[in-house]
């Protein structure tokens, strides 16, 4: 039996690979630097949007959130997410992702979309309750 089997019959948690932007971004490089030069790095568009977010600028933070969220779907995608299973905030290139679904209901709550709101936290629930508790404290 592998270690890593599932036993409650669910779907296997999904492992991202490395984003490109994700080293620049560590290194300090400006992350709107990072997005134009590595369009489809998740991880960008969350750090644009929480910057955005933080300056008041809510509409620019959903917009930079969505950006993201839609950008980690498309790798989630092509990683073998069938649309639902675990995506572990222990593993560091999922983070991206899951930072810019976070910032998809921040922005979403503040500009008065509930369904979102709720969908997104659920999602994000769903997805790593460890990212839900770290990203929202």
């Amino acid at each position: 039996m592998s270690i890593h089997q599932n036993l409650l019959g669910g779907p296997a948690p999904t492992h991202l690979p490395d984003e490109p932007g994700r080293a620049a971004i560590a290194a300090g490089t400006p992350a709107v630097e990072v997005a134009a030069a590595h369009p489809t790095s998740s991880l960008a568009w969350a750090v644009l949007a929480d910057e955005a977010f933080a300056a008041g600028s809510t509409v620019e933070s959903y917009a930079y959130a969505r950006t993201g969220y839609h950008r980690g779907l498309d790798a989630l995608r092509r990683a073998g997410w069938k649309g639902h299973g675990p995506v572990p905030w222990e593993h560091e290139p999922n983070r991206g992702f899951l930072r810019a679904l976070h910032a998809l209901a921040r922005a979403a709550e503040a500009i008065g979309e509930k369904e979102e709101y709720e969908r997104c936290t659920t999602f994000l629930r769903d997805s790593s309750p460890t990212a839900a508790d770290t990203l929202s404290a």
